[in-house]
């Protein structure tokens, strides 16, 4: 944000009755006329105007005045500032040019298809329109609704990507949380949860006997085998 002088006109009244320098460098610095500077100096004009002394503001040093005294030629410079005031952030609808206007239906329709989260007042400020536009878009009553194209704003220029994204996560923060039947899942009862479980032990009891009763039959068919080899071989 450009510097810019305070109360110029009754900076001009201080200088002009409290320093030696010229009505041309006083207009310069002040962004006056040099015969508004003048007839300050006359009388003729600023009357009722206290002088604000710019040296107490801290935007004009000692010295740098008296450079400027001693050199007519000198053009004033003002001080840096002690403490940087933000720029205060523009409130209201984005400004769109001329050139893009008959493009931002077609935004509106891409946003409330691609993201219904978005509030009315969020489009307005991504595309800079008005509520009623957008109602006429939703509703379908829009003039030329017939020929709107969904396009994406951002390809458009009329908001950044960084813009969109910061509405975008806005919204969600403010969106209630998905139920089970929009999720398309939900939890099953206990008792049927606790019925499988059941179900899935005594399936693997079972098995596990079955298992034990073969190993068993396995294990005396060898042995009697085993005791007829050793039979035949005594004879």
């Amino acid at each position: 944000m450009a510097q810019q002088l305070l109360m110029p006109k009754a900076t001009a009244v201080w200088l002009v009755d409290n320093t030696a320098l010229s009505f041309d460098q006083i207009a310069t610095f002040c962004k006056l006329h040099p015969l508004e500077v003048k007839a300050i100096a006359d009388g003729e004009a600023a009357q009722g105007i206290k002088g604000l002394d710019p040296i107490s503001t801290g935007q004009l040093s000692r010295d740098e005045i008296a450079r400027g005294e001693g050199d007519i030629n000198y053009k004033l410079k003002l001080s840096e500032p002690k403490v940087r005031v933000p720029e205060s952030k523009r409130r209201g609808p984005r400004y769109t040019p001329v050139s893009k206007r008959q493009d931002r239906p077609n935004a509106i329709l891409w946003l409330v298809r691609n993201h219904p989260e978005l509030k009315d007042t969020q489009i307005s400020r991504l595309v800079g329109t008005t509520k009623s536009t957008i109602e006429q878009i939703r509703d379908r009553t829009h003039w030329n609704a017939t020929n709107l194209t969904p396009m994406d704003p951002v390809t458009l220029g009329l908001c950044s990507q960084i813009d969109l994204d910061l509405e975008v996560e806005r919204a969600a923060k403010n969106r209630p949380l998905p139920t089970a039947a929009e999720l398309g899942a939900s939890l099953r009862p206990a008792n049927e949860t606790e019925n499988l479980d059941f179900g899935y032990r005594s399936e693997r009891e079972e098995e596990k006997e079955i298992d034990a009763d073969a190993v068993f039959a396995k294990l005396s068919s060898l042995k009697s085998t085993r005791t007829e080899e050793e039979e035949d071989d005594n004879f």
